[in-house]
């Protein structure tokens, strides 16, 4: 993935535009809607953009992005990443042009999806549900509704239609000449000001391998026409959302097949919300990011050492991908997924640095991950506001003696009285390297046992397994 100042520079000069009319009602949508979702840093970007437009114009005056870090007070680092989130949501399209003069850029901001279309939209509304809770989302459910007007009781609409109003005129008045078309379209190289419908959120089909799902269904059961496009692209949403694979999509599909053999979206979208409740204790999904965030990376392109290997694997691998790769290949269980959930969620840790600590505690506890050790280190890491691979691994080394001790504080006291046996460890490859100059650190390195030799040898063997199938 290219750097942001690979990407953009405050030099580079940028025009904003809108894809259609932006009402103030937006900013309340955006502000309710989608600022729990993408954030504040987002949002003010949104806004500042929203600002240089002139009143309903669809065109701003050029400026460079020195100036827009200038007004937001950011770096174009968090300018960039925030665009890149603006981007994902559909909030934003860019545009960029390369020329002897310099690299220049439109911004066109997107309208954001109405109230009805954000709370039926079948992925933001869940997202947006575990992020607030119950009781917020009721409260923006109730902010963004109000009562309608077939609910009043005793009213009957008498509104007139076209013809009840207006006179008819011959068919000659009526009739366009070719000249007349024409000046009826507007401009070469205009647009009419209006407002498109606002683009929803859309997981590339191709994503999913509906190659696998029709081949575990037979045609008597559901008539491959009934997967219109409407349906691939609600599979490929759900899929996504929920983590649900082609062989598990199989029978949420056939729980949606109507009397007519057709695929009913609701339903579909019921029963895989309801799978995934069930599989994870009545949880919904949370928006988390996959891989490691590139402004938390550690910028390593060709990496010079093992060290640095494993911090780019830690960083270009999602956590449930590390669980996979630690098993062998298996799937990881449900509750270690949830556990590494929660630990994402609710200790704000990112994915790079809970696969640190995922391979730290595992390789310490028999490659078991022990809930109540790894939630203790979770919330030391986030009190310490750890958020690099590489600060996760120097904390870990540093504060390696208090882990032990947290390790062993489940022992019972009839066994405090005996002398205590050699531990026997083994620890993370990254753990055991030595600083040049640190003779006193080094002389304190716990040793490894050399029972456990073999051990370690198939560790790194699978670690070197790792890293060459990346």
């Amino acid at each position: 993935m290219a750097q942001h100042w690979q990407e953009t520079l405050p030099v580079d000069q940028y025009i904003v535009a809108s894809g259609g009319l932006l009402h103030e009602y937006d900013r309340k949508v955006l502000t309710f809607l989608y600022q729990p979702l993408i954030g504040p840093a987002c949002l003010s970007l949104y806004m500042t953009l929203w600002a240089e437009l002139e009143e309903n114009r669809l065109w701003s005056e050029p400026v460079t992005h020195h100036n827009l870090m200038s007004i937001m007070d950011m770096n174009l680092k968090d300018i960039f990443h925030a665009r890149q989130k603006l981007e994902g949501m559909g909030l934003l399209k860019t545009f960029v042009k390369n020329s002897d003069e310099g690299r220049s850029f439109i911004y066109e901001l997107q309208p954001p999806l109405t109230p009805e279309q954000f709370f039926l939209d079948g992925m933001l509304n869940v997202y947006l549900y575990r992020k607030v809770g119950k009781n917020q989302f009721s409260r923006l459910k109730r902010f963004f509704s109000d009562k309608s007007v077939q609910a009043e009781p005793g009213f009957s609409e008498i509104t007139k239609a076209f013809q009840d109003v207006f006179l008819s005129v011959s068919p000659e008045a009526l009739r366009q000449n070719q000249e007349t078309a024409t000046d009826m379209q507007a401009e070469e190289g205009k647009a009419f000001i209006g407002r498109p419908d606002a683009s929803k959120i859309q997981i590339d089909p191709g994503e999913f391998n509906f190659e696998l799902l029709l081949g575990g269904l037979q045609e008597s059961l559901i008539p491959k026409k009934a997967f219109s496009t409407k349906v691939k692209e609600a599979i490929s949403n759900l899929a996504f959302l929920y983590g649900i694979d082609a062989l598990k999509m199989k029978n949420i599909v056939l729980s949606a097949v109507n009397a007519e053999n057709e695929i009913d979206i609701d339903e579909l979208r019921k029963a895989a919300r309801d799978w995934y409740q069930f599989e994870y204790q009545d949880q919904l999904p949370a928006l988390l990011d996959r891989v490691q965030p590139a402004r938390h990376k550690a910028n390593i392109e060709k990496p010079k050492t093992q060290e640095e290997e494993l911090i780019l694997y830690f960083e270009k691998t999602s956590p449930r991908q590390l669980l996979i790769d630690l098993s062998g290949g298996a799937e990881p269980s449900k509750a270690d997924l949830q556990m590494i959930e929660e630990v994402m969620f609710k200790q704000k840790l990112l994915p790079g640095v809970v696969n640190v600590l995922v391979q730290y505690v595992m390789l310490k506890t028999d490659m078991k991950l022990t809930k109540g050790y790894i939630e203790k280190i979770a919330s030391h890491w986030s009190r310490k506001k750890i958020s690099t691979v590489k600060d996760a691994m120097q904390l870990a080394k540093n504060e390696h003696r208090q882990y032990l001790e947290w390790a062993e504080g489940k022992k019972t006291p009839a066994t405090q009285g005996k002398r205590k046996p050699v531990r026997k460890e083994v620890l993370p490859e990254w753990f055991e390297k030595k600083r040049d100059g640190d003779t006193d650190k080094q002389e304190n390195q716990p040793q490894v046992d050399p029972d456990f030799e073999i051990e370690k040898k198939k560790l790194e063997e699978e670690l070197k397994k790792f890293k060459s199938g990346r």
